[in-house]
């Protein structure tokens, strides 16, 4: 199993505080034959100080310092760089378990599979830990049935992090990939990836740690980016997928404008209510496409372009009981 070599890339911008954490995990795999590729992204902070303190003492960790250019410019450039057979990524505020690495392999050769990949959990500021999935089960995908699992969102979620993909799927990934996209790039680079695999393997175990902390994505407000950027995204993958993919892909981005317009409905922010009428009009346009849908997520597309005011009320409510049960 050693003989082949995995490169885990970690794009860095600004993670200082958590960086540490994140290259201690790596340089701990049970996995021999690893490397870490870290891209600092023009980080303001200690981020390539601590960086180039860790290349200079662990001959793994190879360090590449940037102009800022976004995630994605710097998964390319560690890309680039990478020399190992199969290829990983991490957040460089994340954390792995010592035998993700090596699990991931061992799934991936056992099965002849292109992509291996694993669940993973939530670290909460307030000391939570919540597993996302983590029944143990071994579910092996062929083309059609992996795409078809990444674009309903269900179990496999869209994240990089989780996944350790065989080396030859990323040839013309960068020619394909939208520079544009600031929100949603690990789900179109998925999409490429899961596109060119002919079977992957999921195991649900929960190896990963994920840290939600305020300034990451899920803290941040909303803005054209993070409302738009799925859906352009979406839209995108729907133009180019084959037909026996097309009804997948068309509810995939039917469900985004339905999640993108209840955030904003309960969202007070500067350009709310202009983004609320251009994901309305955007969902209005789709609505030949509804039967689609689950019975439930038919009534609420529906409810948003005839009654918005009754969707609104409504999810108000559901977040207010949420947030009640989760405080209990």
């Amino acid at each position: 199993m050693g003989s082949q070599k995995i490169t885990v890339i970690v794009p860095a911008y600004n993670t200082a505080p958590w960086l540490v954490r994140c290259l201690d995990s790596l340089l701990n795999q049970t996995y021999p034959d690893l490397e870490v590729i870290v891209v600092n992204d023009g980080s303001t902070d200690d981020t390539g100080r601590i960086l180039d303190a860790y290349a200079a003492e662990h001959p793994r960790v190879r360090a590449i310092h940037k102009e800022n250019g976004g995630v994605t410019s710097a998964r390319l450039r560690g890309l680039r760089e990478a020399t190992g057979d199969w290829i990983g990524f991490s957040d460089a505020d994340d954390a792995a378990e010592p035998e993700m690495y090596q699990r991931l392999m061992k799934n991936a050769l056992e099965h002849g599979a292109d992509i291996a990949h694993c669940g993973h959990r939530v670290c909460f500021p307030d000391g939570r830990i919540v597993k996302v999935h983590g029944t143990g089960c071994l579910r092996v995908q062929d083309n059609l049935t992996g795409l078809r699992d990444l674009m309903d969102g269900g179990q496999v979620e869209s994240s990089l992090c989780t996944k350790l993909f065989r080396r030859k799927l990323f040839e013309g990934l960068e020619e394909w990939m939208l520079p544009q996209i600031r929100n949603n790039e690990d789900y179109l680079m998925n999409y490429y990836l899961f596109a060119r695999s002919a079977t992957s393997v999921y195991e649900d175990v929960c190896p990963y740690h994920y840290l939600l902390r305020p300034g990451s994505a899920s803290y941040r407000v909303l803005n054209r980016n993070s409302v738009f950027d799925p859906i352009q995204v979406r839209r995108y993958i729907l133009r180019g997928c084959g037909p026996e993919l097309e009804a997948d892909a068309r509810k995939a981005l039917l469900r985004n404008c339905l999640f993108a317009y209840a955030q904003l409905s309960v969202y007070r922010g500067p350009g709310a209510c202009e983004y609320r009428r251009e994901v309305r009009q955007l969902l209005a346009g789709e609505r030949q496409w509804f039967p689609l849908l689950s019975r439930r997520n038919r009534l609420l597309a529906n409810m948003i372009c005839h009654t918005p005011w009754l969707f609104t009320l409504a999810y108000g409510l559901y977040v207010k009981v949420f947030q009640r049960e989760e405080q209990h």
